[in-house]
């Protein structure tokens, strides 16, 4: 089993590095693509984070998938769709995965390298895929009243194509696929819940938008011409239409 690598703030300059033995995954559920890609290590500390006035940015997404369609299950979009969620030490609810974004990335950016960290998790987000904005409190400040203490996080949906079996956090937080019932009901923050629900919607939507374009495209039988569906073997006069013999002549 493949060890992932963290740095730790060391007792004097620079970083320690400490190896980090895979966790337990406590009977959590894996999909899509497993690939042993190598780890890459977490970025750490805040000299490249970002700050827009009294705020520190930050990025996150929730990654997702659909369960492929079985002729005996549902089709609906809700029954078939799972997101991945992380632990956190200590605590026995879940968080989607986020973090500080920085100043050389851009948001799209900064949420999927934050669900690379955490969740070890590779996938598509686009920024029209922007769930939402919330204002919360940092974790590590709630009861602090300094000008950096509140956060202002955005929120993609980001849609899995490979996870890998090493990450670089994989000590600090396990992942869990689940249904949206069950997420909403383990999520740890209000605003979390909030932007799941309006993670569904957007889905919803875009499923909606999808089938409108299927539907324009597929060809109306009703209004074809009577001359277009006849069998390529019958002669054409104007007034009317003979067939040759041929097997297929009681078509006309």
């Amino acid at each position: 089993m493949q060890l992932g690598l963290l740095k730790f703030p060391s007792s004097g300059h620079g970083f320690g590095v400490m190896k980090a033995t895979a966790s337990s995954q406590n009977g959590c559920s894996f999909g899509g693509v497993m690939s042993s890609s190598p780890v890459v290590e977490a970025r750490i500390g805040r000299q490249h984070q970002r700050y827009l006035e009294k705020y520190r940015l930050v990025a996150g997404c929730i990654p997702y998938k659909l369960k492929e369609f079985k002729e005996d299950c549902s089709t609906d979009l809700e029954s078939r769709l799972e997101v991945l969620m992380i632990s956190t030490p200590n605590r026995s609810d879940l968080i989607f995965p986020k973090g500080g974004w920085e100043d050389d990335e851009t948001e799209c950016e900064a949420a999927k390298r934050e669900a690379l960290e955490e969740a070890g998790v590779i996938g598509e987000i686009h920024e029209e895929r922007k769930i939402g904005e919330w204002v919360f409190r940092s974790k590590s400040s709630q009861n602090s009243c300094t000008q950096k203490s509140a956060c202002k996080g955005v929120m993609f949906a980001m849609k899995v194509t490979e996870e890998l079996d090493s990450w670089p956090e994989k000590a600090c937080h396990d992942r869990i696929w689940l249904s949206v019932r069950k997420a909403y009901e383990l999520c740890r923050y209000d605003w979390m819940r909030e932007a799941l629900d309006m993670f569904v919607t957007l889905l919803l939507k875009e499923e909606e938008e999808s089938l409108k374009r299927e539907a324009a495209v597929m060809p109306n039988v009703s209004e074809k011409s009577e001359h277009s569906i006849l069998p390529t073997n019958c002669f054409m006069k104007p007034s009317e239409a003979k067939c040759l013999d041929s097997p297929i002549s009681s078509l006309c």
